[in-house]
């Protein structure tokens, strides 16, 4: 342990697995009081429940991204229980993945609940709390769909365009407070979902290899790798970092061609 994030707290959305567990225990590790702001009661609490048990300072809020009352109900009570939010991390998310002509008003509105209007109740609820005290840092995990157009993933990539769009908007709004706002930017990562995708398939195995190959260092990403970036922007060490996506892509998002 570090001390990095030392006597700060980090809220982090749809931490109960992922790219969002990984930096709640880094973040706690770092000496971050940590929120695993999760809707899956199962997962959050096991989670935080792990941390306490390895003596860092833990707790599982319920919490659905898509409901801007359930989010500031969410912050609320972070901010009581382990004092006013210093982070954010905007990690919940889901993919939504159909052809334009064939997706359903549901489908629309479903990616974008949760992918982009999240997003911006996480940051609309904490932001009071950071503009009081002039400082703080929100990072949104972003994608490489936020800057490629990858065929058959409509409309995920226009609500991960959109994530870059707010980052950058609210990171010019705020600087003058003293507060940053940047995202991450992930390629193929290996969690439960990309594990559940490439399972989908007649043979799993290819498809996970044909993914790694995708990228120029030949595999995929681990959470640590996402994990570490976000400890990085969040702490004093990014102090003049903001309005920034950075990209954790293993390379892909420059390679011209598959």
């Amino acid at each position: 342990m570090t001390n990095r994030l030392s006597n700060r707290t980090a809220i982090i959305t749809g931490a109960g697995q992922g790219i969002g567990e990984a930096i709640a225990r880094r973040f706690a590790e770092e000496g971050a009081r940590v929120v695993i702001a999760e809707l899956n009661p199962q997962t959050g609490a096991a989670v935080a429940a792990d941390l306490r048990a390895h003596g860092h300072e833990a707790w599982f809020i319920p919490t659905d991204v898509a409901d801007s009352g359930s989010v500031k109900r969410m912050v609320e009570r972070a901010a009581a229980q382990a004092g006013p939010p210093d982070i954010i991390v905007n990690n919940a998310g889901i993919t939504v993945f159909n052809e334009p002509l064939k997706l359903t008003d549901d489908e629309w509105r479903r990616c974008f609940a949760v992918d982009l209007d999240g997003v911006w109740y996480g940051c609309r609820a904490v932001l009071p709390f950071m503009v009081e005290r002039r400082r703080g840092s929100v990072i949104n995990i972003a994608s490489v769909h936020s800057f490629q157009i990858i065929p058959h993933t409509f409309p995920y990539p226009v609500a991960k365009h959109g994530v870059l769009g707010l980052t950058r908007a609210l990171a010019i709004e705020y600087a003058p407070l003293g507060i940053r706002v940047n995202a991450i930017a992930p390629a193929y990562i290996d969690t439960a979902i990309n594990r559940a995708y490439f399972a989908a398939f007649p043979d799993p195995a290819a498809e996970r290899r044909r993914a790694e190959n995708l990228h120029p260092l030949k595999r995929i990403g681990t959470p640590d790798e996402v994990a570490w970036p976000a400890v990085f922007l969040a702490s004093d060490e990014a102090s003049f970092i903001t309005g920034e996506c950075l990209m954790v892509d293993g390379g892909r998002s420059i390679l011209f061609h598959e």
